[in-house]
């Protein structure tokens, strides 16, 4: 079940490269379960896990950027600036947290 779209939009960023590097952080997770499974050495789970959030945070900063680009600046001229602005507002205090 997917969530329903918030803005309305669709997906700014190229969704080829965003699906190829989510199926790349997917293998690092399944790559990840198998490691604690087999009772690993902590910093190389460690690592691994700081590879897989570098991978995630790359695609989070392509996908805002997209929607910067495209749906903000779209909006600039509809009158909807104020909705995109807290929008991206609210996206800048759930990465500050």
């Amino acid at each position: 079940m997917t969530a329903p779209q918030q803005g309305g939009g669709k997906v700014q960023a190229d969704r080829e490269k965003t699906i190829r590097m989510l199926k790349t952080a997917r293998g690092q997770i399944d790559g990840l379960i198998k490691m604690v499974e087999e009772n690993r050495y902590c910093i190389d789970i460690s690592n691994q896990l700081m590879a897989t959030q570098a991978i995630l945070r790359s695609i989070n900063r392509d996908v805002l950027h997209a929607h910067l680009n495209g749906c903000v600046r779209e909006a600039l001229g509809s009158g909807e600036q104020q909705k995109k602005i807290e929008e991206i507002i609210g996206v800048m205090d759930k990465l500050s947290k």
